[in-house]
C-alpha cells in the first residue's frame, strides 16, 4: 500500500536507528551511556512539583483548561520577558501558551502556511524546524546557520532566486545542535532584511537561560520593529527540568500569536490547570532555580570537555545549551555521523546522536547531550580513549560508506 502524501514526505528518523542499538545492547546486558537525546535528567525544583499537587488537590482544575494558556501563566511569562530582556508583552494578545516550544512551531507551521510556500530553516538545525512546514505543505530551503556574513549572504542568494519569494525565516540561538549565539546587532541586520522582504521571523529560544560565557542570549524582540514580523517560542523544559510537563510559549507579533492561537483552539484544551498554575510559580518565584541548573551544566561542559580531550576525542566548549557539537574524529569521518553513532554504542557503550539527524551539513558531527552526571561523563570518556586506541582495527571491519554506493 502507498503511504500517505504527508508521510511520504519524511524520511526514515535518523536517531531511531541508533535508539534500536542502544534498546538492543541494553536488553543483552550493557551499560549504555546515553548522551543522545536531550532529556534533562535533573529534577524538576520540588517547590514546583508540591504546587502542582496542591493545586490538583482541588477537583475544579480537573475540568478542561484554556487553550491559550490560563491568564496567570501569560501574565507570568509576559512578566518574565519583562525582567530578562525588558520586552514589554500584552498578556492578552502577545502570549500564547503551548505544549512545548515543538508543538508551538509545529502548529505555527500550520497557522501560516499555504501550500507551496518558501520557508528558510537554517542548517544544520532541530528537526522541527523544517519537518513542522514539511509536513503543512511547505518548501524548505537551506541555509548558513552561522550567524555571520555568510548568513547574509545565503539571505540575499534565497530572495533572489526563490520562486515564489520566501515567506518565513526560522532563527535558533543559542543553537540546537551547533550551540552557536547570536548577537543582539545581529538581530538588528535579520528583522531590518525581513521587514524589506516582508519575511516573517519565527525565532526559537529555547535555550535562553543555558550560557555559560559572556552575556546572556538576547531575544529578538529586543530589536525595534521586531514586534511587526516576529514571534519567538520559548520552553521550560530545559530552563526548569520540566520537560515532560511540556510547557512552552509563543511571543510577539499580534497576528501570527492570533493565527497560532485559532489553530491551537481546534486541536487542544491546553496543558492540565494544575500544571499550568504551578509553571506561573516557577516563573514568578524560582529564578535561583535557573542558576543551579546553569552551573550543573557548566560543570558537566567542562569535565565533557576535558575528559574527552584527554581520550583523544577534542571536543570545542559550547558556549551555551546542554549540547557539545563534536567534530568526528579524523579517522572515522569517511564513515559519516551515522555509521560513527552506530560504532560508538556497539563498541564504547556510548550513545550519541548523529549530525546528519540535523541535516546534511551535519553530516561530519555528533551531538553530545549534557544529561549524565560527571561521573558517567568521564567513564564515557574512558571507553571512548579504549575505543579510539583500537581505531585501526574497528576500521579494518567496517566497509565505508562510500564504498557502498
Amino acid at each position: 500500500m502507498d503511504e500517505f502524501h504527508r508521510i511520504r514526505r519524511l524520511p526514515p528518523y535518523v536517531f531511531e536507528q541508533v535508539n534500536r542499538l542502544k534498546a538492543s545492547a541494553r536488553a543483552a546486558g550493557a551499560d549504555i551511556i546515553d548522551l543522545g537525546m536531550g532529556n534533562p535528567d535533573l529534577p524538576t525544583p520540588q517547590a514546583i512539583v508540591d504546587k502542582m499537587c496542591e493545586v490538583a488537590q482541588d477537583p475544579r482544575t480537573h475540568r478542561y483548561s484554556a487553550s491559550k494558556g490560563i491568564a496567570g501563566l501569560r501574565k507570568a511569562h509576559a512578566a518574565y520577558y519583562g525582567r530578562r530582556f525588558g520586552v514589554k508583552l500584552n498578556p492578552d494578545t502577545q502570549v500564547v501558551a503551548t505544549l512545548g516550544s515543538k508543538e508551538g512551531f509545529a502548529n505555527m507551521a500550520q497557522a501560516i502556511t499555504a501550500p507551496g510556500d518558501v520557508v528558510l530553516v537554517p542548517n544544520p538545525t532541530y528537526p522541527i524546524h523544517s519537518f513542522g512546514f514539511i509536513m503543512s505543505g511547505a518548501v524548505v530551503r537551506s541555509i548558513q546557520a552561522e550567524p555571520d556574513d555568510s548568513f547574509f549572504h545565503a539571505l540575499e542568494r534565497a530572495v533572489r532566486h526563490s520562486i515564489p519569494a520566501p515567506t518565513a525565516l526560522i532563527l535558533n540561538y543559542p543553537s540546537n545542535p551547533t550551540a552557536r549565539l547570536a548577537t543582539l546587532d545581529f538581530y538588528r541586520d535579520v528583522v531590518a532584511f525581513a521587514r524589506k522582504h516582508n519575511i516573517i521571523l519565527l525565532s526559537d529560544l529555547a535555550y535562553a537561560e543555558i550560557f555559560f560565557d559572556g552575556e546572556p542570549p538576547p531575544s529578538i524582540l529586543q530589536v525595534p520593529g521586531a514586534m511587526e514580523t516576529a514571534v519567538e517560542f520559548t520552553s521550560m523544559s530545559k530552563t526548569y527540568s520540566m520537560p515532560g510537563w511540556r510547557i512552552g510559549f509563543a511571543v510577539g507579533n499580534e497576528r501570527l500569536v492570533s493565527a497560532l492561537t485559532r489553530v491551537k483552539s481546534y486541536l487542544d484544551y491546553g496543558a492540565f490547570t494544575p500544571i499550568q498554575v504551578a509553571a506561573a510559580f516557577a516563573l514568578n518565584t524560582q529564578d535561583r532555580e535557573i542558576e543551579t541548573a546553569r552551573e550543573v551544566y557548566r560543570q558537566r561542559r567542562d569535565v565533557m570537555v576535558e575528559s574527552f580531550s584527554r581520550a583523544g576525542w577534542d571536543v570545542p566548549p559550547p558556549p551555551a545549551t546542554m549540547f557539545a557539537w563534536a567534530p568526528i574524529p579524523e579517522k572515522f569521518k569517511t564513515l559519516g555521523s551515522l555509521e560513527f553513532s552506530k560504532l560508538l554504542v556497539e563498541k564504547a557503550n556510548v550513545a550519541v546522536s548523529p549530525g546528519v539527524g540535523f541535516g546534511e551539513y551535519g553530516e561530519d558531527h555528533v551531538r553530545i547531550a549534557l544529561v549524565e552526571n560527571e561521573h558517567r561523563i568521564r567513564q564515557a570518556a574512558r571507553n571512548i580513549k579504549r575505543f579510539l586506541a583500537s581505531a585501526d582495527e574497528t576500521l579494518h571491519n567496517v566497509i565505508p560508506i562510500a564504498a557502498r554506493r
